[in-house]
């Protein structure tokens, strides 16, 4: 077993320091440790008055009994240094995920709540999904659509739960559409924009492959101001007409959300695969930048979390 008290050590540090950071920024929801440690490859993530836990893969051999032994330590630390009730600690094992894991129910239930970040409301379950329904490394680039919104009309592709859309209005957008595949995560969007109050008639929510999306978008002469692309790495749903690559498909993508650009129209699009390496010609474009050293929030000791480009038509 390993010694929980250099764990409870650092976490309480930590606790202690982005704990007034948070309060500082107005949010409910942050990471408190980041894998700081490599025998605790944990991530911890504060949701409110409730704790996150996520194991990384480490290849580590343990029986099941260590392991469950393991889990249970942690958590437990966890609930006793961030004061959170025990019962309040999700724990989530990360592997390395395969197609359309991210879609999947956990097999239990959990309980929808809401959070609190920019002034704006989300709906949150740590235990139904592998993800939550909030991305917390995307805040940065969150901030960065709302403060561009003003007048533009905006479009969410893999939209996931909608909060960038939510910002986007919040910024001032008059209208806005988020595509996704599944609609699971499309009514989640739209509890999200009821809890903020936005306008359903303008912020339109369309359940759709986004290749096929693009492709339709385009013929019928679309135009947006600002777009937001945050793929998957890898996707082989049955919903899809194919499979998407992140690595193979992105400049394709790109091409598509730059066609649809007006003048002067902003596409951000990020990815979290860490092998990613931007296609050549659409890193020699004009207007492009790699924001990625600003787009990852300082609460994420692992700066390579994602990487996020910013193209200006």
């Amino acid at each position: 077993m390993s010694d929980f008290s250099t764990f409870k050590n650092r976490l309480s540090k930590n606790a202690r320091h982005w704990g007034k950071w948070a309060r500082r920024q107005g949010i409910s929801c942050f990471r408190v440790y980041d894998r700081d440690q490599p025998e605790f490859p944990l991530a911890v993530d504060r949701y409110a008055d409730r704790a996150y836990l996520a194991e990384f893969d480490t290849g580590w051999q343990q029986t099941d009994e260590e392991h469950a032994a393991w889990v249970a330590a942690a958590s437990a630390v966890a609930a006793e240094v961030l004061e959170v009730a025990p019962d309040k600690v999700a724990f989530k094992q990360r592997r390395r995920q395969k197609g359309t894991a991210q879609y999947e129910k956990t097999g239990t239930e959990g309980e929808d709540f809401i959070v609190e970040e920019g002034g704006h409301r989300f709906w949150v379950n740590l235990d139904a999904y592998l993800d939550t329904g909030l991305f917390l490394d995307h805040r940065n680039t969150r901030q960065r659509v709302q403060a561009e919104a003003a007048g533009r009309r905006f479009l969410n592709l893999f939209s996931y739960t909608g909060s960038f859309s939510v910002y986007a209005a919040a910024g001032g957008a008059p209208a806005s559409v988020t595509v996704d595949l599944s609609n699971t995560y499309l009514d989640w969007a739209k509890r999200n924009f009821e809890l903020n109050g936005m306008d359903l008639n303008q912020h339109q929510r369309e359940r759709a492959d986004v290749f096929q999306y693009l492709d339709n978008a385009c013929q019928d002469g679309e135009k947006f101001d600002l777009i937001v692309m945050d793929p998957p790495s890898f996707s082989n749903s049955a919903k899809m007409i194919g499979v998407l690559d992140v690595q193979r498909d992105h400049d394709w993508l790109v091409d598509r959300c730059l066609d649809l650009l007006t003048p002067g129209g902003i596409l951000y699009f990020s990815t979290n695969l860490r092998s990613f390496k931007l296609d050549p010609r659409l890193a020699a474009m004009p207007g492009m930048c790699d924001i990625s050293a600003q787009s990852v929030p300082e609460d994420f000791r692992n700066r390579k979390i994602h990487q996020c480009f910013r193209f200006e038509r």
